[in-house]
């Protein structure tokens, strides 16, 4: 499937972090400190403060346990709207114009790398280490590339399939962080008497590479002696395009091809939430959107991630303690029988709530916080990994169950707890306490995802 481009790269800046709101309109960080952080755009700030968080009614399942806590949950910013496809996609086509830019500069063409102002030779500088200059990033031949020289050719050639479709498959962003799960095991204690880790620690990492043959990626999980902080470091690399596929393989019998062909493509539907992503790929694009912030930012800022399981349902609620929609009260429609979300209400009657499967973002009233769609169009992906009885096993300050599944892992540590409900759903899912979960590596096309951002300061 071609991608579409919607804004060059170039000229974007990505309002989507990297704009603020006027200086008019910054939160204090403290009662004493002096820096003043800006509202992020596109996100909403929500205060602190405490609810009950757990089921209001009985589960459907029975034998599931939904005992209800009191939590408090610091201050953090989250964003207004699921993120849509325009958004995802800028990602995407910041993932393809790097590759794209690579290879030329591999293929040694001139005007997409930029020499550190340190380099004594430009000459010496392995190809492979040069940094990509993004302000070229327009100047890529996406629709005349066959007519370029033959080193440009070449090079972009390997992107595209014999029809003219870009390669999506090789669309791979690859990522780090910590390991912070062994970090903090008690025999990995770092012991500042000796200024090392223990004799004989270790720690069990996830790592990727690409086969150069047939452009897959393998992963495996390694064992390896703990001397140093970066041997915490967990890489991963992924395949960023959406799974178009999820409309029709989640539907048999049901004539969904339209929305596989163009949902994620065709601007249509900018403004619809992205669907077909899995918890890896919602992980990658949060990974992406910090590093983007950090890259045009003065000051760097909390990492944006996907929400704990606290945070989404204290969000949802609205400030509410006990609410069991986000909308305050206990029904999915108001007296005049008009629906507060898009859900799947009586048997089959879709469109009833205005909405066949998705709809644009932002279409019905947000809650008390000014969140759009916390009930209803998609369901949304958490950062929490999911077990039956989590809210007698967690802290009641910032309660947070995660755990980062390990390619070797059995597939029962591989579940995130997923909220909110969706376009398929009954009114049941819809309710701010209930909770269910999908495993990290499956897409579907009723499961989307927001970030968050952590407050600095008090």
């Amino acid at each position: 499937m071609k991608l579409t481009k919607i804004l060059p790269l170039a000229t974007l800046l990505f309002a989507l972090v990297a704009c603020n709101k006027p200086a008019g309109e910054l939160v204090g960080a403290g009662n004493s400190g002096n820096f003043k952080e800006a509202n992020p755009f596109g996100m909403i700030f929500i205060k602190k403060g405490s609810f009950m968080m757990g089921a209001n009614t009985q589960s459907a399942l029975f034998g599931q346990e939904d005992n209800s806590v009191m939590a408090t949950v610091d201050a953090f910013w989250m964003d207004e709207t699921e993120i849509t496809n325009d958004e995802y996609k800028q990602f995407v086509n910041w993932v393809r114009d790097s590759i794209a830019m690579r290879r030329l500069i591999m293929a040694e063409v001139e005007g997409y790398a930029k020499v550190s102002k340190n380099a004594d030779d430009e000459d010496d500088i392995p190809l492979e280490q040069m940094a990509i200059d993004w302000s070229k990033a327009k100047r890529i031949p996406w629709n005349n590339w066959q007519s370029q020289e033959d080193e440009v050719r070449d090079a972009m050639a390997t992107m595209f399939y014999s029809d003219g479709t870009l390669k999506t498959n090789f669309l791979h962003y690859r990522y780090q962080w910590y390991n912070y799960d062994e970090a903090i095991k008690q025999v990995n204690k770092f012991d500042v008497a000796t200024s090392r880790y223990p004799e004989g620690a270790s720690v069990r990492v996830d790592t990727s590479w690409i086969n150069e043959e047939d452009g897959g990626i393998y992963d495996s999980t390694i064992i390896r002696p703990l001397r140093e902080p970066k041997d915490l470091i967990t890489q991963k690399i992924i395949c960023v395009y959406p799974d178009t596929l999820v409309w029709i393989r989640d539907f048999q019998y049901s004539f969904n091809d339209p929305m596989m062909h163009k949902y994620f493509s065709h601007p249509g539907y900018a403004d619809y939430p992205v669907v077909g992503v899995t918890w890896e790929q919602a992980h990658a694009f949060c990974d992406w959107r910090t590093k983007f912030f950090n890259a045009h930012s003065k000051y760097g800022a909390q990492d944006y991630r996907l929400p704990t399981e606290a945070q989404w349902e204290y969000a949802a609620r609205g400030g509410r303690k006990m609410a069991m929609y986000p909308w305050g009260g206990n029904y999915a429609r108001d007296a005049k029988g008009c629906f507060f979300a898009n859900f799947k209400p009586y048997r089959g009657g879709y469109n009833d709530d205005t909405g066949t499967t998705t709809m644009k973002v932002a279409q019905f009233r947000p809650n008390d916080f000014g969140l759009f769609d916390m009930a209803g169009n998609v369901a949304e992906w958490t950062n929490s990994a999911y077990q039956s009885a989590a809210n007698t096993n967690v802290h009641d300050l910032n309660p947070d169950y995660s755990y980062m599944a390990r390619k070797s892992d059995p597939d029962v540590l591989k579940r995130k707890v997923i909220k909110g409900g969706s376009w398929k759903d009954i009114s049941y899912y819809l309710q701010c306490g209930v909770r269910t979960f999908e495993y990290q590596y499956e897409s579907r096309p009723y499961i989307g995802f927001r970030c968050v951002r952590a407050y600095i300061g008090e």
